[in-house]
């Protein structure tokens, strides 16, 4: 898991750690994934967007992430409670393997990986009150091995089961919420991952479908 979830995880940022939502990367890197991607279905009704995509250290694309609702902000605290997205993590089930130039081990991805995407995605959104520029980047590696250690004990307390549709077939999530907002994973029938993550929309309610044509996601 570590290889596969630490490379390309991090979002794209500005200077001080934020995130930039309009910096999103184009439709390209997503056709190049030989996996299908994963996002809300149908009874979602509002806006979706692209985010981006992690590549393994061959160059293959492991994951991405798509929005759905509002794009959140990471500075503007007074529009946390306001937000509602949900964004969803799509991870490639790979076995362990080598890397292309064979000095190396790749490890096999797993619903831990998409816990832990989907954690960390949520932290690149959220800013503290009452922390200031300098001291966010401590908490972010902080908070970054918290969402580490709890997507590989997905059996521990601190995670509950939740059961969502994945085209339309009721599927267990392994579910938690924080202050901050929550965040799911589970595994679908087409050999992929899913995670989630959000605020201000309730988990409880969402299904997901797999997307016919991620081209017309391009904006």
């Amino acid at each position: 898991m570590e290889t596969t979830s630490r490379v390309g995880a991090q979002a794209p940022a500005a200077e001080g750690g934020q995130q930039v939502p309009s910096a999103r990367r184009t439709v390209d890197g997503y056709l190049l994934a030989p996996f299908p991607w994963y996002g809300l279905d149908e009874a979602f009704t509002g806006p979706r967007w692209l985010m981006q995509v992690g590549m393994a250290a061959d160059g293959a694309v492991e994951h991405g992430s798509i929005g759905h609702g509002d794009e959140p902000s990471v500075r503007n605290e007074g529009t946390e409670d306001k937000e509602k997205f949900a964004v969803v993590v799509t991870v490639a089930g790979n076995p362990a393997r080598r890397t292309a130039d064979g000095t190396g081990l790749l490890e096999a991805t797993s619903v831990a990986s998409a816990a832990w995407l989907a954690g960390v995605g949520l932290l690149s959104f959220t800013w503290p009150g009452q922390m200031d520029h300098t001291l966010r980047d401590d908490w972010l590696e902080q908070q970054t091995e918290t969402a580490w250690v709890l997507a590989d004990d997905l059996a521990g307390a601190d995670w509950s089961t939740l059961s969502l549709p994945v085209d339309g077939v009721p599927t267990p999530f392994h579910y938690r919420e924080s202050e901050f907002g929550w965040v799911l994973a589970g595994s679908t029938q087409a050999g992929v991952h899913v995670g989630a993550y959000g605020r201000g929309m309730s988990a409880y309610g969402l299904g997901f479908a797999m997307i016919k044509d991620i081209a017309t996601y391009a904006q």
